[in-house]
């Protein structure tokens, strides 16, 4: 009886205090994780409505005659 009165109870073991300390550390290198993953999905939602815009505007420059047209008449005209 005596025995069990001088043990230390289980949460001051140092197996139980390091199990705690991984699972907090797990527990916050998640929480980043997912905070991180929410802004890159946030900037490349913006990201994504800017690109289509860039990308209508480039098919009405090449539909007009755009850049590429323009580059490939001058080096026509430089051989």
């Amino acid at each position: 009886v005596l025995s069990a009165q001088t043990e230390a109870p289980f949460y001051e073991e140092w197996w139980f205090l390091l199990v705690i300390a991984l699972s907090s550390l797990i527990l916050i290198l998640l929480v980043v994780f997912a905070l991180v993953l929410h802004g890159q999905s946030k900037k490349y939602k913006n990201c994504g409505t800017g690109k289509t815009i860039s990308n209508m505007e480039e098919s009405v420059t090449l539909d007009n005659g755009g850049f590429t047209a323009l580059e490939l008449n001058s080096r026509h005209l430089n051989i």
